[in-house]
């Protein structure tokens, strides 16, 4: 079970590495607008706006990096914790595909790290 749970934590960081590349280094590129569903002007007007929140998944996945290094749970469960509540904000103000891309990944991590 602690396997599972550090490849689920590692999943999570990952997701939010990929994060950090859509919105900081590809939100005005065709992938980027594709992804988030954008149009050129939104994107290029939006840039420093989707710059700071990749920066922000950049730290939910330095921190659950952390935590797997670290080995603690409490770290684990607190950027867990973060990225789910995250999600749940996103869920409700963004669209609901956040639930499913963001929160549950970390909800089934934030199991599986308190099971192990």
């Amino acid at each position: 079970m602690k396997m599972l749970a550090s490849v689920l934590v590692g999943l999570v960081a990952v997701l939010h590495l990929y994060f950090l590349v859509l919105e900081m280094f590809l939100w005005t590129k065709p992938l980027g607008r594709k992804v988030f569903r954008t149009t050129e002007e939104f994107a290029e007007a939006s840039k420093t706006l989707a710059a700071n929140q990749g920066l922000y998944n950049g730290f939910l996945a330095a921190g659950l990096a952390w935590g797997l290094i670290d080995g603690q749970a409490p770290i684990k469960l607190f950027f867990l914790g973060c990225v789910v509540v995250a999600g749940l904000y996103g869920a409700a103000t963004v669209g609901k595909k956040i639930l499913y891309v963001q929160a549950l990944p970390a909800a089934l991590a934030i199991a599986a790290v308190l099971a192990s």
